[in-house]
């Protein structure tokens, strides 16, 4: 018959066995960038995807500038972009209302004097370049500039400021929208993090993998307006939340606990 003492031996090992399941479920994975550049050497290069510029599209809202000699011959035109709202959430500094010409469901935006200009499916290197040669009729060596007013990408998920972000420039990345969200949580699943796209009026899901080094060659490193990002809980997030495996684990605690104080008072 075994002795009290080698029972005991049992018990605080199934209670060890336990602590160490509990802890591995809880330990947080896979939570390093890009973990295939190896940390030895100095230097290590991969090819970029290429950059395609954005295309306007409806309901896009630009900022257009027109500069000359006589800064009160344009002054009119470039006060005229009136405030126009922005659906959803944005971030605390962003304004609730951006002043700029909103694309309307036919693709244009209508200028003072210069009228209506077509910009759905435009850059707006393409739009400024159109809008210079109506101006140069009316301005003399004109000055154009056309900007995005309304850059947004969302960010949802396990990061740590979920939120819609107004972007300051149209060059956007997968890396520069989770910087803005103030990067992932220790249980963002960094080798699964999906990005949603409007795509000629269907929706495109594409899985992205953070560990890899390989995310800056592809397609989908650069953003497009209205992007959303959301990022997965991991498996330590799904544990830290299950009230009930947290109560199954309190019960055998409890169960262990109590077998220890039975088992030190039992003689054999």
């Amino acid at each position: 018959m075994r002795s009290i003492r080698d029972f005991k031996g049992i018990i605080v090992l199934l209670s060890g066995v336990i602590t160490l399941l509990v802890s591995s479920c809880s330990a947080p994975k896979n939570i390093t960038y890009f973990k295939d550049v190896p940390d030895t050497i100095r230097q290590h290069e991969i090819q970029q995807a290429a950059y395609s510029t954005p295309l306007i599209q409806v309901d896009d809202i630009l900022q257009v500038t027109i500069q000359t000699l006589d800064p009160t011959a344009t002054a009119m035109l470039n006060q005229s972009s009136a405030p126009v709202p922005v659906s959803g959430n944005t971030t605390a500094a962003a304004p609730a209302a951006i002043s700029g010409y909103l694309v309307d469901k036919d693709g244009y935006i209508v200028l003072p004097l210069i009228g209506k200009i077509m910009v759905q499916g435009k850059t707006t290197d393409s739009v400024r370049e159109n809008i210079k040669a109506v101006a140069a009729t009316y301005y003399k060596d004109p000055v154009v500039n056309v900007r995005f007013a309304n850059f947004k990408i969302t960010v949802l998920g396990e990061v740590n400021r979920p939120s819609t972000y107004v972007m300051p420039n149209e060059k956007v990345t997968l890396l520069d929208a989770l910087g803005a969200a103030g990067d992932l949580t220790i249980y963002g699943k960094r080798e699964n993090v999906l990005l949603i796209r409007d795509n000629n009026g269907k929706k495109e899901f594409i899985r992205m993998n953070l560990n890899q080094s390989n995310i800056f060659s592809s397609p989908y490193f650069f953003l497009r307006q209205g992007d959303v990002i959301y990022v997965e809980p991991n498996k330590a997030k799904v544990s830290s939340t299950d009230l009930a495996q947290v109560k199954r684990i309190s019960i055998m605690a409890s169960v262990l606990s109590l077998l220890i104080v039975v088992v030190s008072r039992v003689k054999f």
